[in-house]
Formats: structure tokens, sequence, C-alpha cells
């Protein structure tokens, strides 16, 4: 007989690739629902046989990202609603945005290989990053944690980026600030006229 639970997740559970962590922890349980970010933190649905539940609420302390820190978990009973598969939906934004945005965070082992290999696309992009790495807190401008609402908002997802956002086996997928040399930033160097100094050095 099937179950159906409703968490309210709250910590520093936004910015740090918390909600693809939940995505792929519901799938790989064969479990229904969704996840979302939210103004105080994160809220997930999931539905299906009661020991899948239980193994994906001791999942949520037990297997979180690194860079989260999960401070309370709520859980309430729900009627069953049925369907199939499990979803990121739209952020939601009621009431007040107490939601914890942890800090920028220094780049990680899989990145450095891709900035240094001069085969990778983002091969010394000074702004490389994915879930587990790269700026956060100094990018956000408002909570739920989502690109819309940080700095990189004006900055449209070339397909390639497009594509690993949207890939659940990718660490880039749902990572807000992903971008590369064709759709990110630049960095310029000035030289002391205000000219764009060029070269390799």
């Amino acid at each position: 007989m099937p179950v159906r639970r409703h968490l309210r997740i709250t910590g520093v559970v936004q910015g740090v690739g918390f909600r693809p962590f939940v995505y792929r922890l519901a799938r790989a349980r064969g479990l229904a629902g969704w996840v979302l970010n939210d103004s105080a933190g994160v809220e997930v649905e999931v539905e299906g046989d009661p020991w899948s539940v239980d193994s994906f609420l001791r999942g949520i302390r037990d297997e979180c990202p690194p860079l989260a820190r999960v401070e309370d978990v709520q859980v309430e009973e729900r009627a069953c609603a049925g369907g199939e598969g499990f979803r990121i939906l739209a952020s939601a934004s009621p009431g007040e945005k107490s939601a914890s945005i942890p800090p920028d965070a220094a780049t990680c082992a899989e990145c450095e290989k891709e900035l240094l290999d001069p085969a990778d696309r983002r091969y010394r992009y000074p702004f490389i990053n994915c879930t587990l790495c790269g700026p956060r807190l100094t990018i956000v401008k408002e909570v739920p944690y989502d690109r819309s609402r940080t700095t990189m908002a004006s900055f449209t997802l070339c397909p390639g980026c497009e594509k690993e956002y949207l890939d659940p086996a990718d660490r880039r997928f749902h990572a807000e600030p992903t971008a590369c040399p064709a759709c990110g930033p630049a960095l310029s160097w000035l030289d002391p006229a205000g000219g764009e100094a060029g070269g390799e050095e």
C-alpha cells in the first residue's frame, strides 16, 4: 500500500545542489513526487511504497551534498495522489524569506581538471563552477535561490550549458551559476589607458 509524505527541509539547502540531490534520491528509489525551493528552504512530496519512502527520508540526512547542512526536516502524511515520475518544480516564494545561502565555494577537483584541460570547452574559464563549487552568496539577489534571482539572470545559457543544466546525470544539473566562455561573463585586463590588454601574458 503506497504512502505519501510532505517534507519541509530547512538549513543550508539552497545553492548547494540540494534539489538535484533530492531528485536523484527519489528516482533511485522509484518514488513519484516533486521538489522545489521556497522562501524558507526546500519543500518535497514523495509517494511510493513505505520502505522506499523511509529509505528516502534517511537519505535526506545521511547522503546530502557536501555543502549542504540539514537543520530540520518536518514530515506530514498526505493522501496518495498517484502519478509517475519525480520533478523539480518552479520555486515558490510566499511567506518570510529566511532561506540560508552558503558562502561561495572553492573550485572542486572536477572543475579544476576541466579548467586545466586544453581540450575542454571551459579551459581557463575563470568563472567555472558546478553544483559542488563556485559563487553562491555573492551572486544571489533574493531567495528562493534560482538563476532568475541571481546576477546570472542576464546570461542566457548556450545549448551546451543548457544541456548540462537539464541533465539529471550531470553535476551541473540545476547549477544556477553555470556558464562557459560562449554564454557567461568574461574577464578582461585593461592597460593604464583603459584599453584592453591582449596576449597570453
